[in-house]
C-alpha cells in the first residue's frame, strides 16, 4: 500500500503537462509597441523607408517576447512605414515579394529584461573598455 502511495506521489510530483498557446491574432512588435497584423493589403505606392525587421519570436509557452519580435513572420521579416500614416497608427509587414499587410498599433509591448539588457549593454561594455584603455594609458606614463 505504501508503495502504491509512493508510486502515484511520484508520478504527479514529476510528470508535467505540455501546453502551448494559441495567439489571438498575428502581432509584430517595433519600437516597444505591438501592432497587430490585419488581413488590409498596402500597395506599393503607399509602401515608405524600412523601419525595422523581425528579430526574436516570442516563447510559444509562456507568451514571452522581447524586442522586434513576431508570433506569425519569421526573423527578418521587413517593416515598412507607410506614406501619410503615422507609424504610432500603423505600419506595413512585408509577407512576400512586393507584397505588404497592415499592421495596426494595438498597445505598448509588456517590460522584459532583455529590452533592457540589449540597450543598456552595449553602453556598460563600451564605458568599460574605455576606463580599462584610460587606466592603462596613466599605468604607462606612471610606470
Amino acid at each position: 500500500m505504501k508503495r502504491a502511495i509512493l508510486f502515484f506521489v511520484f508520478i504527479f510530483a514529476f510528470t508535467s503537462s505540455v501546453q502551448a498557446l494559441d495567439w489571438a491574432y498575428p502581432f509584430v512588435v517595433w519600437n516597444g509597441n505591438v501592432y497587430e497584423v490585419k488581413e488590409e493589403k498596402v500597395v506599393e505606392r503607399q509602401i515608405g523607408e524600412v523601419i525595422g525587421e523581425v528579430k526574436t519570436r516570442p516563447n510559444d509557452m509562456t507568451g514571452d517576447y522581447y524586442g522586434d519580435a513576431s508570433n506569425a513572420y519569421p526573423k527578418g521579416t521587413k517593416y515598412f512605414a507607410i506614406n501619410e500614416v503615422a507609424t504610432e497608427t500603423a505600419i506595413a509587414v512585408e509577407i512576400g515579394e512586393n507584397q505588404w499587410q497592415k499592421a495596426v498599433y494595438v498597445h505598448e509591448a509588456p517590460f522584459h529584461w532583455m529590452n533592457v539588457c540589449t540597450k543598456i549593454l552595449p553602453v556598460v561594455i563600451l564605458i568599460s573598455l574605455v576606463t580599462i584603455i584610460v587606466l592603462r594609458l596613466k599605468k604607462r606614463k606612471n610606470g
